[in-house]
């Protein structure tokens, strides 16, 4: 469990750097992260810090895609966690 604790840690950790990056690449005309990679991320774990970026930043927040794309996410993962701790895992 501890692994898990560490593992969304940095993985938020990441998604948190690498949207800022985003951002920043976005207002200079640099090298933009590819829209997979931010997907990707969320998949790995990073939904709530990118989301939560996202949202302060001000960074896609007009694309419908991650606007609604990441919660849904997170919400897929919520339900994979509860189902997994209440149908697979014994009580």
């Amino acid at each position: 469990m501890h692994l898990l604790f560490y593992w969304l840690v940095a993985i938020n950790s990441i998604a948190v750097i690498v949207t800022i990056w985003d951002k920043l690449a976005a207002m200079h005309g640099a090298w933009r992260v590819p829209e997979k990679t931010l997907f990707l991320l969320c998949v790995l774990g990073g939904c709530p810090g990118m989301y939560l970026t996202m949202q302060i930043i001000r960074h896609k927040t007009l694309h419908k895609r991650f606007m609604i794309g990441i919660p849904l996410i997170f919400l897929a993962q919520l339900a994979i966690c509860f189902a997994f701790n209440h149908f697979i895992l014994p009580h």
